[in-house]
């Protein structure tokens, strides 16, 4: 769920809304390099592919907006070499199937991109498995300009660490890989009363965790100051605002809103509760610039249970490797925040192509920033940046994140496992959900960051930037097991580099970089580094057949474990239907 639906919208995103203001690895580039309709970077839902590559496009009345489908299969043959700590390699075989659509109709956008992979160990230790990935994001008017209902999700998969520290890298193998999920859905209203603009919508997400027992339990022996590994969250999201523009009925805009958010976590029965409401002012400076103001009042909640005690007071670790839920110990409030907040900023757009909101302000007892810059200046370039600020959990943040990403997005996936690799670029920017996937950690938070995405085409060439900052300030209850969490903090930093484009008429090419740092703030020798860097090259045989081949490199860096080093290799063919 995005931010400014997660929580009420703070003002200046409400007055933005009633001045009708816009609020790791890549894929193989499959297919015909040399059409104009070829993703720019990845190989996502988010292109449009003509029949004779394989796929179905089908056109509107207009003959202007266009839906395309493209289903797959895919068969690969991958080496796996452990360079460090210890010489090893693993070899396995791999088939896959999958869809890419992308959805443009009169009344309908978005995007799909959803895969199946079956792993087959040949050599090695390594094991057999089968994952489902995908990033969806869909909106449809059911009543043109008034009413519409949104749907999306994420899949993929990730290392994890006992301090709950996570990384989007193409070594997934082994006991601490979890697979996460996503859903959310709603509608949203949007309509006039006279000259009032009334707005409404409402959210609910699902997030899910799966983790392996064995090596799940095995980290939570020696319980850590941010809790266990994340379950799974149901979040809810509702908000109404009633407002006048700026020049109707007064000089100034004038609006009132209200709304409440939950996320119902299953570790130890977290509860993180909102309610807001407030009242907000526009005044425009000239027709690009605009003061914001507004002022309301806030009650914020975060309540657990503690965990069943065994012999000592030490926590139970049940079959799952999570904390046992004492059910019959009452609720206890961790984080209980209430009163008069506001905020203040600024609104600038001085062309459709640029849009630019800061502010600042109070919130959470405390002071809060927060605010975006769009800057499209043409069709080949397009830089977006957020700052953020909220309380919540896992479930929550991942939500917001993948809402956050273009209905247009082009699908990044990891060459080697075919996951969804952090970012997604779109005709109008870009995001990632590298920063929302940065900890697994179970324990509730007050989440402050930024992130920003950069994507240009030179010629044929794609290149792409993503990267960002994100800071969790810890929340946990007093006489609970995760009260050594409380005013714990844990940072993530990432970056992401890509380039791909054709080679020849039927030959492309892609590389991507990345690198991500995990800083604990329960101890140092949690921290986590990671980085690579790989490439590959796809030829096309046939209108629907393509070759593709790549090879990687990855360093994983901890303080009490020896370094990892792996270097990969694939050979494949694909044939698109």
């Amino acid at each position: 769920m995005s931010r400014t639906s997660a929580h009420l919208i703070p003002a200046g995103a409400l007055a933005l809304a009633l001045l009708g203001a816009e609020a790791q690895a890549q894929s193989m580039p499959y297919g015909d390099p040399t059409d104009s309709d070829a993703p720019s970077m990845g190989d996502g839902g988010g292109s449009s592919r003509s029949s004779r590559r394989g796929g179905h496009s089908l056109g509107t009345a207009s003959g202007g907006a266009r839906t395309t489908i493209r289903p797959y299969i895919e068969l690969n043959q991958s080496v796996l070499a452990r360079l460090e700590p210890v010489n090893e390699v693993l070899t396995y075989s791999s088939v896959a199937v999958g869809v890419d659509m992308s959805l443009a109709g009169r009344r309908t956008e978005g995007a799909v991109s959803v895969r199946y992979e079956r792993r087959f160990a040949l050599s090695g230790d390594i094991g057999s498995n089968d994952t489902i990935s995908g990033l969806a994001r869909v909106r449809h008017d059911l009543i043109p300009r008034t009413l519409t209902i949104e749907a999306g999700g994420l899949a993929t998969r990730t290392r994890f660490d006992a301090s709950g520290a996570s990384r989007l890298i193409s070594d997934e193998s082994g006991d601490q890989v979890a697979q996460v999920y996503s859903l959310y859905a709603g509608p949203a209203l949007s309509t006039h009363v006279g000259e009032v603009a009334v707005k409404s919508s409402y959210l609910v997400g699902y997030t899910k965790v799966n983790t392996p027992r064995a090596s799940a339990a095995g980290t939570q022996l020696q319980p850590q100051a941010q809790g266990d590994i994340f379950g799974h969250s149901v979040s809810q999201a509702a908000q109404v605002s009633a407002g006048i523009a700026p020049g109707t009925v007064l000089p100034i805009g004038i609006s009132a809103s209200g709304g409440y958010t939950q996320e119902d976590i299953s570790n130890l029965d977290q509860r993180v509760r909102e309610l807001r409401g407030g009242v907000q002012a526009t005044l425009p400076v000239n027709s690009n610039l605009s003061l914001v103001g507004g002022v309301g009042y806030q009650d914020v909640k975060v309540s657990s249970r503690d965990a069943v005690r065994g012999p000592n007071g030490l926590p139970v670790i049940g079959d799952n490797g999570r904390f046992v839920t004492d059910k019959a110990r009452p609720r206890t409030i961790a984080y209980d925040v209430s009163g008069i907040n506001w905020d203040v900023g600024v609104m600038w757009r001085p062309s459709r192509r640029t849009s630019l909101s800061a502010f600042v302000g109070r919130r959470y007892d405390s002071m809060t920033y927060y605010g975006s810059f769009s800057y499209t200046p043409n069709s080949r370039s397009a830089l977006n940046i957020n700052v953020f600020d909220s309380v919540t959990g896992f479930g929550s943040t991942v939500g917001d994140a993948v809402r956050g990403l273009p209905t247009d997005f082009t699908t990044q996936r990891n060459p080697f496992s075919g996951d969804i690799s952090g970012c997604a670029s779109g005709a109008q920017g870009g995001g990632c959900v590298n920063g929302a996937l940065g900890s697994l950690a179970s324990a509730a938070f007050r989440g402050r960051g930024v992130s920003a995405n950069y994507s240009h085409t030179v010629g044929r060439l794609a290149l792409g930037l993503g990267g960002g900052y994100f800071r969790r300030n810890f929340i946990g209850a007093r006489g609970t097991v995760l009260e050594t969490a409380n005013g714990q903090a844990d940072e993530t930093y990432y970056v992401n580099a890509g380039i791909s484009g054709p080679i020849d008429r039927l030959s492309s090419f892609s590389v991507n970089v990345y690198d991500s740092w995990f800083k604990s703030g329960a101890t140092p020798l949690a921290d986590v580094n990671t980085m690579g860097i790989n490439g590959g090259i796809s030829r096309q045989f046939t209108n629907r057949l393509v070759g593709n081949i790549a090879v990687g490199l990855d360093s994983l860096n901890r303080k009490l474990v020896d370094d990892e080093l792996v270097a990969t290799g694939q050979l494949g063919l694909r044939y698109n239907f």
